[in-house]
């Protein structure tokens, strides 16, 4: 086993994990091309252009934007304080806009042969985006409020001891 792991770098259990990956991965690859390998190719071309050129800019500026509107405070240690509450604003925006890229067409009620194949309607999804994603804001903003009286406790804890604040 201590060679395996000396040569390999991990545990069995991972080579096996990752094997399955692949496999599940190419299967689903050659299941997606059969028959419309140029629309694939074109929709993989299109969605990385549209990512690389366009996407990346714009959450770029706008993170950038939230980080210039925030104030940026130091700690006695010199590291940055002011803009810790900022990733409990990334991740409720960035899982939402996941969804909605991922939803959009029944979000937006742009997939009009969905009823049809289904029987379904796709009334129910604008609703649901937007109460999950004020889930999503709702559960970030607890979590930063637990975050802060945890810091508010450890550092009365740490001048109560008399040690230095951190």
């Amino acid at each position: 086993m201590s060679l395996f792991l000396r040569r390999y770098g991990a545990h069995p259990v991972h080579l096996l994990v990752m094997a399955c990956c692949f496999t599940v991965a190419g299967y689903a690859a050659v299941q997606l091309l059969m028959g419309r390998t140029v629309a694939v190719a074109v929709w993989f071309i299109g969605a990385a252009l549209l990512h690389d050129l366009v996407l990346v800019p714009l959450y770029s500026a706008a993170d950038l934007t939230a980080q210039t509107a925030l104030p940026q405070r130091r700690d006695r240690a010199g590291l940055s304080v002011g803009r810790r509450g900022l990733n409990h604003l990334r991740t409720p925006v960035v899982l939402s806009l996941l969804l909605l890229l991922v939803w959009f067409p029944l979000i937006l009620r742009r997939s009009a042969p969905y009823h049809q194949d289904t029987g379904l309607s796709d009334s129910v999804y604008l609703d649901r985006w937007l109460l999950i994603t004020a889930g999503l804001f709702a559960a970030s903003a607890l979590t930063a409020l637990v975050n802060t009286a945890r810091r508010r406790t450890r550092r009365r804890r740490l001048r109560a001891s008399g040690k230095a604040d951190g």
